[in-house]
């Protein structure tokens, strides 16, 4: 994301728009987030800062300071809109807070058909939106694609726009935290994030030894940026893994307060777990 031009130049127009956007994100959300809250629906608050601070990652890589060296700069602004970004806005289920605040009608039952469509269980799977993510990073690094972007503003900026919504797209699928028609089981979802870690792992890696083809970035620079791509990725996968077994956890109680009900009814009297 080229849009950071340094302190002293100042942000450019792609950097302040990104900014905005993200600021106007941010206080829809919060908007619709009190309107439940309101009318005496819970939303917990933690959502409200998890979006926000989603909704500010990419608004810091494009205007805020960031590391000497242009490979290490590069790599902090890919880990905070690739993965951090994605993270947190997952986190704050914007979908479902958008289909409990609009009121019962066409548009309401428009969103639901398209979260419930065949298209979008097409587009989670999990194994096809891993290969948009990292298969699109080996893309870029392995070839000259990037060497190229840094001279092509409008190949940059789709790129980045690509590296947002890929991991977005990913992030979704592996937590599975809003309302969607196919909901892949644990099994599939858990062995592509341990695919994809290991495949962002050997990236990284390999990017510690030999740059990216075309570029000619120092080699303290490209180490750097290495580490900072292996270990925040480590990082933000280890969280992905935790929302994973946390979700297990939820659905492991839910069959059991179910099946508990179920010899409820059928005379046999317990304590049911809550």
């Amino acid at each position: 994301m080229h849009v950071h031009h340094g302190s002293a130049a100042g942000p450019g127009p792609a950097g302040l728009v990104i900014a905005v956007a993200s600021l106007v994100a941010a206080v829809l959300y919060v908007s619709a987030a009190v309107r439940l809250r309101r009318r005496g629906d819970a939303w917990p608050w933690w959502r409200d800062v998890s979006f926000t601070a989603g909704g500010a990652g990419p608004a810091w890589a494009a205007v805020g300071p960031l590391p000497d060296g242009p490979f290490t700069g590069h790599m902090v602004q890919h880990l905070i809109v690739g993965m951090t970004t994605p993270l947190l806005l997952v986190l704050a289920r914007p979908l479902t807070l958008l289909l409990r605040t609009l009121a019962p009608g066409a548009g309401r039952r428009r969103l639901l058909s398209l979260a419930h469509s065949r298209g979008a269980g097409v587009l989670l799977f999990p194994p096809w939106a891993a290969l948009l993510d990292v298969g699109g990073l080996w893309l870029l690094y392995r070839t000259e694609v990037f060497a190229t972007s840094r001279h092509v503003p409008w190949l940059n900026a789709l790129i980045h726009t690509h590296v947002l919504a890929a991991g977005l797209l990913f992030t979704f699928a592996v937590c599975l935290l809003d309302p969607v028609r196919r909901r892949y089981g644990l099994l599939v979802r858990g062995a592509t994030l341990l695919a994809v870690g290991a495949a962002h792992a050997v990236l990284a890696r390999s990017m510690y030894a030999v740059g990216p083809p075309g570029t000619d970035f120092t080699a303290a620079d490209l180490r750097t940026g290495a580490q900072v791509m292996y270990y925040g990725g480590d990082l933000v996968e280890a969280a992905l893994a935790t929302v994973l077994a946390g979700s297990w956890y939820a659905a492991t109680g839910r069959a059991e307060r179910r099946r508990c009900r179920a010899r409820g009814r059928l005379g046999r009297v317990e304590r049911c777990p809550s």
